[in-house]
């Protein structure tokens, strides 16, 4: 009974992998039809309980939410089928891209890749006018995220990320504390499960700093679990969280930014990026332990929290700090939207209307995505001919 459930969890996620186009905000919409209208593996209050718990949580929420599904429909086994079905296809589509992106050569190619630099600014700058629009609403949050860039500017890349984001929660203690209206989610674990997974992150975020310069492979798995574990706020933050540690000592901004806008072009979860740095530095070897290193601190974290988030949703103190590391974050996102992407991508007046033409298409015609990113690298390839 149980492999079955497990088997229906994978195929379910599957099926989704191959089509939830669109970023984390469709993926749950795509969650919400599968599982709570057609399957109605969990009713619709029981489903906003856990995508308020990701929200909350570092890492990617779709996939954490997903995760959950899986772990509540048939356990570990469950869980990680929902992960595997609803990862691979993107990252297999992302690490190919690899592989063809360094074997491309001509004009018409490398116009392409180039349409996919440019497309990134549009893309980039949605997400920041999303983001801006639901975790800055006010002034002191707006005020927060302004600190958030002046701390960007100001100090060393390495250092500069995460002290920003740690200010702006600190910050988030001086403001009201937001409404909590969510019943709290059933733990789907133990507690002493979760102080196992909380054990296992904390050693892991302090021994592989540690440990990386002893081999090129331990280097990339501290990379991307570094980057996983930092992020807040969706996908698009770990653009400037991986362009700080890959960009340019490991690979050039041109590629960077052509895999970034490529990977909008692909279903399933915006962390497949992950797969496509990978693969240029190890290639399909490294694809695999990118995605696995970048994904493992937002499961350890949401398994972690899950015994205790009923306690933990319901003091205000928290739900501030959060309020205040939400709002760092969009100003995170919007001084990567400066530099990389807009101060590497736009060269002239012609490249700038073309990301304008996708910011339009995005924001105000609300093309997909996909359908923008594809659109975007053909115009790059019939400008080069």
């Amino acid at each position: 009974m149980r492999v079955n459930r497990i088997a229906d969890v994978f195929w379910a996620f599957l099926v989704l992998g191959l089509t939830a186009f669109g970023g984390p905000i469709a993926h749950l919409g795509y969650f919400r039809d599968a599982f709570v209208t057609r399957r109605r593996w969990l009713d619709d209050e029981s489903y906003g309980d856990l995508v308020a718990l990701c929200q909350f949580l570092p890492g990617p929420t779709s996939s954490q939410v997903g995760f959950a599904l899986g772990l509540m429909r048939a356990g570990w086994g469950g869980a990680l089928a929902a992960w595997v079905g609803f990862t691979l296809p993107a990252a297999l589509l992302m690490a190919g891209f690899a592989w063809l992106a360094v074997r491309l050569d001509g004009a018409a190619a490398l116009g392409a890749l180039n349409g996919l630099k440019i497309v990134a600014v549009a893309i980039v700058a949605q997400a920041v006018l999303g983001m801006a629009r639901s975790l800055t609403p006010d002034a002191p949050r707006a005020t927060i995220a302004l600190g958030a860039v002046t701390i960007l500017a100001l100090l060393p890349a390495p250092f500069a990320m995460p002290l920003a984001i740690a200010a702006g929660a600190a910050a988030g203690l001086l403001l009201a504390p937001p409404a909590i209206t969510a019943r709290s989610p059933m733990p789907l674990v133990t507690a002493s499960a979760g102080r196992l997974a909380a054990a296992a992150l904390v050693i892991l975020l302090i021994a592989l700093p540690l440990i990386a310069p002893l081999h090129e492979t331990l280097a990339l798995i501290d990379r991307f679990f570094r980057a996983g574990a930092l992020v807040f706020g969706g996908g698009h933050v770990v653009l400037p969280l991986l362009e700080t540690e890959l960009v340019p000592h490991i690979i050039s901004e041109d590629a960077f930014l052509a895999g970034y806008g490529a990977v909008q072009a692909v279903p399933g979860p915006l962390f497949s990026f992950a797969a496509y740095l990978g693969a240029l530095e190890m290639a399909g070897i490294g694809a695999l332990i990118a995605v696995l290193a970048i994904f493992v601190p937002g499961v350890l974290v949401l398994i972690a929290v899950l015994p205790f988030w009923p306690a933990l949703r319901s003091h205000p103190r928290a739900a501030r700090l959060m309020s205040g590391a939400n709002a760092a974050v969009v100003g995170v996102l919007g001084a990567a939207l400066y530099t990389p992407v807009f101060t590497s991508a736009i060269s002239d007046m012609l490249d700038f209307a073309l990301a304008l033409g996708g910011f339009v298409a995005l924001v105000v015609w609300r093309l997909p995505p996909w359908l923008v990113v594809l659109g975007a690298a053909s115009i790059g390839a019939m400008l080069a001919l």
